[in-house]
């Protein structure tokens, strides 16, 4: 393996998707505190929110054929660029529904950019490294989710300030692909048939079957990214928190998530992923308990977020890694494609069911919901874990 190329590769692909997480920690916030003083209800927030997701989860049934044909540039050019534009355009068009209509272009443009270049990083990583490498690769897009949230502060200066910024960014970070070289002519493993939906479609069920509770972490993750960003400062504001004070809390998710990502990844490709990931959500699961125990104390919460991002702040690239030490190489595409379908439907589920759980008890058992959701994970992945003993990958 060329070391020096591949360092770059990933200094460039990771810089990339930090800049990703930055808008998208910015983004959900943002719009939730815009709606909150609007005096728009927390169900049709949380429902508004869904639209990035949305369009994650539709875009991944037509996103492999292109990027076989076309390779990893071109998909990640196109992707960044429209992220970039969508986001300049939310200060200029201010009518709720079309916003809604941005945040689908957005999921879409993203989830192209995302599964570009996870799939690319993956495809060059050596398996021994895999659980490693992609730990730091979700350390950068943590710690852009993590500054997003706090620079969403800006709105109280200037309302479309904070969308300037992150567009602003994205058109920086994209044209970064250029400077590795050969890039133009790098393109996913072949997997001996034509690109197509009914093949996508097919190596979907082939995955699902090998593999299915390896994309329920990213599920879970989807769950935590959509309804804290989107849910939360909705619940907070409502339970007499500071603007300033929410966008402390926030972060401290990913913050938590940042500290021991790598040391997670490295110890998963020692000992296993997947008891690790049990033990990481039952610990999670006591941390979203505690949450609901001193929910109106702001030096609490700021320490159990940060606690519950060590324990399961790591759920999506473990799941990414869990997947690929179950998937056969020429199906990792299909793979990452499920796992952001997953995403997705956390993604669009936290934010609803959130939403719904605030309104309907005035945030009495907000955190609760994320107990709830654990502790099925938990048990899905330990009936896999059984089933899978003998199992090894071909």
């Amino acid at each position: 393996m060329d070391t020096n190329g591949f360092r770059r590769k990933f200094i460039i692909l990771s810089i990339i998707v930090c800049i990703s997480g930055f808008s998208q920690g910015l983004l959900l916030p943002l719009i939730s505190f815009i709606f909150e003083d609007r005096g728009i209800s927390p169900t049709l927030s949380g429902l508004h929110a869904s639209g990035l997701y949305i369009g994650v989860f539709v875009s991944a049934l037509f996103i492999e054929a292109p990027l076989r044909k076309y390779g990893y540039l071109p998909m990640i050019v196109i992707g960044g660029a429209t992220v970039g534009v969508s986001l300049f355009l939310f200060p200029f068009l201010e009518n709720i529904w079309i916003w809604f209509v941005l945040r689908l272009v957005i999921g879409v443009a993203d989830n192209v950019l995302h599964f570009s270049t996870q799939t690319w990083l993956i495809q060059s990583t050596p398996p021994k490294q895999m659980g490693k490498i992609i730990a730091f690769y979700g350390l950068f897009f943590s710690f852009g989710f993590m500054v997003g949230p706090k620079v969403s502060e800006l709105v109280v200066i200037n309302e479309a300030l904070p969308f300037i910024v992150s567009a602003v960014l994205t058109m920086i970070a994209w044209p970064l692909i250029f400077l590795l070289p050969g890039a133009r002519e790098e393109k996913p493993v072949d997997a001996g048939v034509p690109s197509s939906l009914f093949n996508t479609l097919k190596n979907f069920k082939a995955v699902i079957i090998t593999s299915w509770a390896c994309f329920l972490m990213p599920m879970l993750f989807g769950i935590f990214e959509g309804s804290l960003n989107t849910n939360f400062p909705v619940y907070a504001l409502r339970n007499d928190f500071e603007v300033s004070e929410v966008t402390w809390i926030l972060p401290m998710f990913s913050f938590g998530a940042i500290l021991l990502q790598v040391p997670i990844g490295i110890f998963g490709d020692k000992v296993g992923r997947s008891r690790l990931i049990s033990i990481l959500l039952l610990l999670g699961l006591g941390t979203f308990l505690l949450m609901e125990i001193f929910s109106d104390s702001f030096l609490m919460l700021m320490i159990l977020f940060a606690l519950a991002g060590i324990f399961v702040g790591s759920m999506y690239s473990l799941g990414i890694s869990y997947m690929a030490d179950m998937t056969p190489d020429f199906n990792l595409p299909a793979g990452n494609l499920i796992a952001g379908m997953f995403f997705s439907i956390g993604s669009i589920l936290g934010p609803v069911i959130g939403g719904a759980v605030i309104t309907g008890t005035d945030g009495g058992l907000y955190f609760f919901f994320f107990v709830i959701a654990i502790l099925a994970v938990f048990i899905l992945n330990v009936i896999f874990i059984i089933s899978k003993r003998n199992y090894v990958k071909e």
